[in-house]
């Protein structure tokens, strides 16, 4: 019999605070657990989307203090799903460094925090459109990688701009994960150029199902993000998609066998070498 997983990916256009974000997200979540989805996965800054310094800081908390990160931790353990908050925009508990951390939380169906992770690639760059982003002035980054365990198998966390670094990638298919979640909040110059090419290489390189939950469209921030959310299969097919950035449920049946299949074809994590820097 096949191995099946029904999944769901939230694509939000998060507000500014975080009150007005669950007023957002708790119904997508609702809805997507109506529709049968046993695995929910929000975006980044599923909590917040602030980019302005001040407001910003007053919105933040400690993780267990936030209104989003508790009311889909007590929405888990009310519809029995487990729930992946893609990122939220907390506190970092570090007393030297005022920056924040951008926080995967992993959530079973107990409301229970299974594991965390922290975004370890911050996203500083000059964009060819004028485009400007440093976010490492603000976020502190992570310094581990994490596999989760979970009742369908390995979970490789990664976030947004970490995609682009595909060793990451192969590491955590290299310690267990069958699926990597790739929840972002992509530009809208990068994700029309980029995003679906650097999932579906993600895939290809590890022979993992890639779950992509996006932010998407114009942001009381200022920001316009690109949306799109995506689930990619270990071969390398895209199985589901949203083709806009407007805020919704992305619905897709994960066939878990598909990953042997796709390492059993190209078992190409077997076939590491070890080499010579070049000259």
């Amino acid at each position: 019999m096949t191995r099946s997983l029904d999944i769901a990916l939230i694509q939000t256009r998060t507000p500014a605070t975080a009150a007005a974000s669950w007023a957002h997200v708790e119904p997508l979540v609702r809805e997507a657990a109506a529709d049968g989805a046993k695995f929910i996965l929000t975006p980044e800054g599923t909590n917040v989307l602030e980019q302005r310094r001040d407001r910003r800081e007053a919105a933040i908390t400690d993780r267990d203090s936030d209104p989003v990160v508790s009311g889909l931790r007590g929405l888990a353990r009310e519809l029995g799903v487990w729930i992946l908050i893609g990122s939220a925009i907390v506190r970092s508990g570090i007393a030297d460094d005022a920056r924040a951390a951008n926080r995967a939380v992993l959530v079973d169906d107990q409301g229970q925090v299974v594991e965390t992770y922290d975004k370890l690639h911050v996203f500083d760059v000059d964009l060819p459109g004028g485009e400007t982003w440093r976010e490492s002035a603000a976020v502190r980054p992570g310094d581990r990688a994490v596999v989760a365990q979970t009742p369908w198998g390995g979970l490789g966390l990664s976030i947004c701009y970490d995609v682009r670094f595909p060793y990451l990638y192969r590491a955590l298919a290299r310690s267990g994960a069958a699926m990597i979640a790739v929840p972002a909040a992509f530009t809208v110059p990068t994700g029309e150029a980029h995003w679906e090419t650097l999932l579906r290489a993600r895939a290809i390189e590890t022979g993992c199902f890639i779950l992509a939950p996006a932010q998407g469209g114009p942001h009381e921030d200022g920001r316009r993000t690109w949306g799109h959310s995506t689930v990619v299969g270990p071969w390398g097919e895209v199985i589901a998609r949203r083709d806009d950035d407007t805020p919704g449920v992305l619905l897709a049946t994960l066939d878990l066998d598909a990953v042997d299949r796709a390492r059993a074809a190209v078992p190409q994590l077997r076939h590491d070498r070890e080499f010579a820097g070049p000259a």
